[in-house]
């Protein structure tokens, strides 16, 4: 493995001189006003923000080693919860994503160009047709509802721009890694269009202990994703938004301990915008309208030729979810104030193997966001408040249906101190709805009822921050405190010998810093190239439940990013990335032990190398380029959960013609 990877550095450090790399700085280069759409649902400049928010860009992406959402947060600082296979969770202060249900049951919230994905495995999530994540730290349930706990995370997918152009790539990597990818982008007169189709498949790997780890590849996944608009009119535009990931045979192995070596799953996941958005000619006024539709599929299967654990039946489960919904919003701004109005709207009908079989959660809501700014625009004000319904139906024989509701409100400022300087201050609440069994169950198994609560009220939260935000050309950093109280938190509790039921009972309180800086050199040093450090980090000084006073489970104390970026116009692009995730306590289910004990996991870093370089540019008729990827680049064994190690050092090369 080490005499591989000096055998890649070299002959990338020493390829014929090209042209460019993707995304670099150039001498002369103008730095526009960095936009965003997340805070206000509406496009802004980011120095008009009075949240803690974070935009991983296309050049970053492009630079990134990851193949989907998982793992771009994982190599950017974010804590995330990775099993072999396709299956990634993510944190956000303290707070996750659920990849077992809706996403209306995660405490951070996933979007798509703005609206909800029906799951919160980030492993769906491929990133190649992406122009920028989005992510907000901390409450924003006042834009988007349930589940905004810890943040926001809002992938915005391409546009096409520019005229027609078009790629094919082809990577071949280690454990039987190959992937054949192909896109089209470009705008033709008022059409525009960005598209992506990929297929790879990977054979089990070994781990950094060189043992070998059954079950852990997949034989096939597939992704498209296709972003199409049309201007009908000036300022007006239709657009559809399709994606679709398709994962065949994805081994769902056990942990290294008890091999499974023939479990797997089918997972897939579609869905299909239909947008309109549109401005006034003074671009005072804006509207924007969508209607979506998704399905998420899970299919596990469970032969019995080997069964290592000894409870395994041989018959398949599944989990079927249905989602459809809609979303409405009108701005005006004058001088400066802006306001805006919406309504978002989401159904999900939920099918499983298990009880509740099916279910159904409704949920409308209405909110209003305003936006001031006093003194030469130097001084922000923000607010806003939502009301949601939601409402929740077990179908069948034990079927019941139950209501409830919540109003979520925020308010925040920025205060621009000097061109360098800005100071942010936030209040706001965030909630959590239950789910339809704890409001609405009504289902014997294995000889207990469990019964739902009609008065459960929804888990909420409330946190205060402030920060510092500071920029001044291309000097870059941040600094955030937060402190979180989220109480009435559902847990389940027993009301008779046979008869189980749930309720909001306990509190926990989450505190910490978050932050991060990156400088590129070479405008400094008068040098031709960018050089560009980098580092972003969440420290919690306190995350505990106040009931018990323990630290909470599954949260760590740190997570960490670091590495630097070097492009040169003429030479090659390297981004060496370092991510380190701090302990944490976790119930070891490993041990067979019932209840599991509690052990201390975590404290370990992962690097990243990719190293990409132009090698032919045929002008009019296109270019070729070469790209290498370490992943794992000091073979350090570690695992996100207790006994599911993740792969060693892992290569990839791959070559791409752009015309």
């Amino acid at each position: 493995m080490k005499r591989s990877l000096a055998v890649l550095v070299f002959v990338l450090s020493h390829l014929v001189l090209g042209q460019t790399c993707f995304g670099q700085a150039k001498e002369g280069k103008v730095l526009l006003p960095e936009v965003v759409v997340t805070e206000s649902r509406m496009e802004e400049e980011k120095r008009f923000s009075t949240t803690s928010i974070r935009v991983i860009d296309e050049e970053e992406i492009s630079l990134s080693p990851a193949k989907d959402l998982g793992e771009l947060l994982g190599e950017k600082g974010f804590q995330i919860i990775k099993y072999p296979g396709a299956l990634t969770s993510v944190g956000i202060r303290g707070f996750r994503t659920d990849v077992t249900g809706n996403d209306l049951l995660s405490h951070v919230l996933v979007l798509i160009d703005g609206r909800r994905v029906s799951s919160g495995n980030l492993s769906k999530i491929l990133t190649k047709n992406v122009e920028r994540v989005e992510i907000i730290s901390g409450p924003a349930s006042v834009q988007y509802g349930s589940s905004a706990m810890g943040g926001v995370i809002n992938v915005i997918t391409k546009r096409g721009k520019d005229k027609p152009s078009l790629f094919v790539e082809g990577t071949l990597g280690s454990w039987g890694y190959d992937n054949v990818e192909m896109g089209f982008s470009g705008k033709y007169k008022k059409l525009d269009f960005s598209s992506s189709f990929s297929t790879n498949t990977m054979d089990d790997y070994d781990t950094a202990s060189n043992k070998r780890y059954y079950n852990t590849g997949y034989k096939r996944i597939e992704n498209v994703s296709i972003n199409l608009g049309y201007e009908f009119l000036p300022r007006n535009r239709l657009g559809i938004i399709y994606h679709n990931y398709n994962g065949d045979h994805i081994g769902t192995t056990d942990y290294l301990s008890t091999n499974d070596l023939d479990d797997y799953a089918d997972k897939k996941y579609h869905s299909w915008d239909l947008t309109y958005e549109g401005k006034s000619s003074d671009k005072n006024m804006s509207w924007n309208a969508r209607y979506f539709q998704g399905k998420d599929t899970n299919t596990w299967f469970d032969p019995v030729a080997s069964n290592p654990d000894g409870f395994d039946d041989g018959i398949p489960t599944e989990s079927k979810i249905k989602q459809k919904g809609g979303q409405a919003q009108f701005a005006y701004t004058v001088k400066d104030v802006a306001l805006s109005l919406g309504f978002d709207w989401v159904n999900y009908d939920v099918e499983s193997s298990w009880d509740p079989k099916q279910s159904e959660y409704d949920n409308p809501a209405y909110y209003l966001l305003v936006k001031s700014k006093f003194f030469d625009k130097k001084l922000t004000l923000s607010g806003g408040i939502r009301y949601d319904q939601y409402e929740v139906e077990i179908k069948g024989a034990q079927g019941q249906k139950q209501d409830t509701d919540n109003w979520a409100p925020r308010i925040g400022l920025a205060y621009q101190i000097t061109e360098m300087f800005k100071f942010r201050a936030n209040y706001g609440e965030a909630f959590m709805m239950p789910s339809a069994m704890q409001l609405a169950g009504n289902i014997p198994m294995w000889g207990t009822l469990y019964k739902g609560n009609p008065n459960l009220k929804p888990e909420k939260s409330k946190t205060y921050e402030f920060g510092f935000d500071v920029k001044k050309a291309a000097f870059d950093a941040s600094i955030t405190y937060f402190s979180t109280k989220l109480k009435d938190k559902i847990q389940q509790k027993g009301i008779a010998p046979t008869v189980v039921s749930w309720e909001n009972i306990g509190s926990a309180t989450i505190k910490g810093f978050e932050g991060g800086m990156n400088y590129d050199f070479g405008p400094l040093l008068n040098l031709p190239y960018e050089i560009r450090p980098y580092f972003t980090f969440t420290r919690l000084t306190e995350f505990k439940d106040d009931e018990t006073g323990q630290d909470l489970y599954y949260t760590p104390d740190w997570t960490l990013s670091y590495g630097i970026l070097f492009s040169h116009e003429e030479l090659l692009c390297v981004n060496l990335s370092f991510s380190y995730l701090g302990k944490t306590n976790v119930q070891d289910w490993e041990s067979g032990l019932w209840p599991a004990p509690i052990i201390q996991k975590g404290g370990f870093t992962v690097s990243n190398l990719v190293i990409q370089k132009e090698l032919l540019n045929f002008k009019d008729y296109g270019r070729i380029s070469l790209r290498g990827e370490v992943q794992n680049l000091f073979d350090t064994d570690y695992s996100y959960v207790k006994g599911y190690p993740m792969p060693g050092r892992t290569f990839f090369l791959g070559l791409k013609y752009q015309f």
